[in-house]
């Protein structure tokens, strides 16, 4: 009985982990019971810097390469075409003023004009769209004729399928006009890239025809 006992007690003693634990410590240079030192402190986040960059650096290199001004994933040119609504051309109209200018200079500031415009590989408005130009324009300078434009491509075509999302300053005195592709859905996930603008046609009553050259520099 007592043998049994004995055995029983020997096998519920504890292990001792001190010397584990002093090991554990000794590979990471710091002493049981001491804190962490400020030069240790700052050992530890320089080597932590180190490797991320280490990690982090082919990708922003394979981005640089990607995005050379002379060579875009993607190229497309398209056309846009507006028909304003004038009160006797609603089954034809594409846009329309929502929010009316204030008399803030002689710019139309303030005027908001909403969209839906269709997008066509030519010139011609009668062509089959590839997709539709859907946002707002709104005047925001009292001295230039000057707009932010913010919009959405919507593709719906046996070719292309997604969005691609277009905003930036849209100054129409100037002959062309650099807006920024800030992102886009589908076919176009998550790109980025650059929409140069020329209008090519303008009437300031009725309708008005944009070239659209578009370079994609991020590409999924």
């Amino acid at each position: 009985m007592f043998i049994m006992l004995y055995s029983f007690k020997q096998a519920k003693k504890p292990k001792d982990t001190r010397i584990r634990h002093t090991k554990l410590y000794k590979s990471c240079s710091i002493e049981p019971g001491k804190n962490i030192e400020p030069q240790q402190t700052q050992n530890m986040q320089k080597y932590i810097g180190i490797a991320f960059f280490l990690v982090a650096f082919p990708f922003i290199l394979s981005q640089a390469k990607r995005m050379t001004p002379d060579k875009p994933c993607k190229h497309f040119t398209f056309y846009m075409h507006n028909i304003f609504l004038n009160g006797t051309n609603a089954a034809n109209a594409t846009a329309a003023t929502i929010v009316g200018h204030t008399t803030l200079g002689d710019k139309f500031f303030g005027e908001m004009t909403a969209f839906d415009n269709p997008i066509t590989e030519d010139q011609s408005l009668l062509s089959t769209p590839i997709a539709r130009a859907q946002g707002f324009i709104l005047n925001d300078s009292k001295t230039t004729f000057s707009s932010l434009l913010a919009y959405s491509l919507v593709f719906n075509s046996s070719e292309h399928k997604g969005s691609i999302n277009i905003m930036g300053a849209d100054q129409r005195n100037e002959q062309t006009r650099d807006l920024s592709v800030v992102g886009g859905t589908g076919d176009f996930f998550m790109t980025r890239g650059i929409a140069t603008f020329w209008t090519e046609y303008l009437d300031p009553h009725t309708y008005f025809r944009v070239r659209m050259d578009i370079k994609l520099y991020e590409c999924y």
